[in-house]
């Protein structure tokens, strides 16, 4: 296959939007991604700020020099990186982008690692909420390491390690801290927001080991990116009317769909490297026979 260029940005495009092009999860999942992590620099341009539920510089301090440039330079990093990933020619370059900047958020997580425990009591629950924290922003990132390095085995078996971890770590956030959860749950749904809270956790945690083992690994992370989907539906959406005038919960809503876009990207390169492992394996079974 002859390699593409990207106009002015000198970068090759990769094989992820030819190997997913007859996977609609991938595609749709490529979409979200980008237009969700647009939408998620755009809050931060209109705010002049991080947002502080997913991108926690805050917790380095509260007076940090040049914070409010900082906020706009990552603003417009996260509007160019979500753009240019949806542009084929240029998908390489903005997945890059967007693993950076989403590993960095992860990084911004760290210190509280630290400085929760403190403040709030040395309990487990403390430690499996930051760790699930870091996920949220590390599964963002694997997923624009998988685009931008398409089928490299590597990179997919670092993208398991950190779906299937991530998910069980968000798993047992639910089940460690169910009355914090069950707020989010809609009043009018029946057997009350614990239930759910267990539930969602278990469903997280099934999908995690699933991932793991390779086990309905496809069906895991597709179906993990519709429960988020739902998530969206029935409780981030409702918050933006609730609460428009906050940061966090537009920029909540921006994450989430970028999460279920990263799920089906995961899943489709999965789908993809199965393909070609099957297509390769075609000749040498014609030699045997």
């Amino acid at each position: 296959m002859e390699a593409l260029r990207c106009p002015g940005c000198n970068s090759t495009v990769d094989e992820f939007t030819q190997a997913t092009k007859g996977d609609a999860w991938a595609r749709v999942g490529l979409w979200l991604y980008g237009l969700a992590s647009v939408a998620a620099g755009i809050m931060d341009l209109r705010w002049g700020d991080f947002d502080p539920s997913h991108q926690p510089i805050q917790a380095f301090g509260d007076h940090i020099p040049g914070r409010e440039i900082l906020a706009y330079i990552t603003a417009l990093w996260m509007i160019a990186g979500g753009a240019a990933i949806l542009w084929r020619r240029c998908e390489e370059l903005g997945a890059a982008a967007l693993a950076v900047i989403y590993f960095i958020f992860a990084l911004f997580w760290l210190p509280r690692l630290y400085t929760a425990p403190h403040v709030l009591g040395f309990h487990i629950a403390i430690f499996i909420g930051v760790l699930a924290g870091i996920g949220t922003q590390l599964i963002a990132s694997a997923a624009g390491a998988l685009v931008y390095a398409s089928l490299a085995t590597r990179w997919l078996r670092t993208a398991r390690y950190t779906f299937g971890l991530c998910s069980v770590a968000f798993g047992s956030a639910h089940l460690t801290g169910i009355d914090d959860n069950a707020v989010y749950v809609p009043r009018w749904m029946p057997l009350g927001g614990e239930f759910w809270t267990v539930v969602t956790g278990i469903c997280f945690i099934l999908a995690g080991l699933s991932i793991l083992s390779g086990i309905l690994d496809v069906l895991a992370a597709r179906l993990l990116g519709l429960m988020l989907l739902v998530f969206s539906g029935l409780t981030l959406l409702p918050m933006i009317f609730a609460f428009p005038q906050r940061h966090d919960v537009w920029g909540g809503n921006a994450y989430n769909l970028a999460a279920v876009g990263a799920a089906w990207i995961f899943a489709g390169a999965i789908t993809s490297r199965h393909s070609r492992q099957a297509h390769e394996a075609r000749p040498q079974l014609a030699e045997a026979s």
